[in-house]
């Protein structure tokens, strides 16, 4: 088991190579050349602010209309540990979670994963949309996450018309 004091050496290490920070502020952004393409391409959304994270999760929030009216948002999510892009459907909060539960727990999407409600849960069903990561050509990257971004919307909002109609 290594002490913080290690960790931090080790830390302290892997920024003075230079690496490290250049990939972090390139990740970041392209998280906000990301939001950006959101906000101008999809005027209909709401788009967020870009929470960087603490090194598990960058993500930005998109509202399309359907879903705002029923408390719950899409999370384009730059996951660190999987190293992978996942989009996310996501609760106001935690009552609404529990109150969406019930509807979610038994739908079968093989690609996608129901979340069940607990403390430290920020979504409650998840999309990988980009697995091996290719930052050499970002327009394609972009492609492939807002295709599967509006493919998820489009799953979610058809699934909750059919469970419970229209807001």
């Amino acid at each position: 088991m290594t002490s913080i004091q290690q960790d931090m050496e080790e830390f302290q290490r892997q920024l003075s190579t230079g690496a490290v920070t250049r990939a972090y502020r390139a990740l970041l952004a392209y998280m906000l050349d990301l939001r950006t393409h959101f906000e101008k391409n999809h005027p209909d959304f709401g788009v967020s602010g870009l929470y960087q994270g603490y090194m598990d999760m960058t993500y930005f929030a998109i509202f399309p209309p359907a879903l705002k009216q029923r408390d719950l948002k899409i999370a384009i999510v730059f996951n660190y540990e999987t190293f992978r892009f996942e989009v996310w459907l996501s609760p106001r909060n935690r009552n609404v979670h529990r109150q969406y539960w019930e509807l979610f727990k038994d739908s079968h999407w093989p690609a996608y994963r129901v979340v069940p409600p607990a403390k430290e849960a920020d979504s409650m069903v998840e999309c990988d949309l980009a697995n091996d990561v290719d930052f050499s050509d970002l327009e394609a990257l972009t492609s492939t996450i807002e295709t599967g971004t509006l493919a998820f919307i489009a799953a979610m909002e058809r699934f909750l018309s059919e469970h419970q109609g229209t807001p």
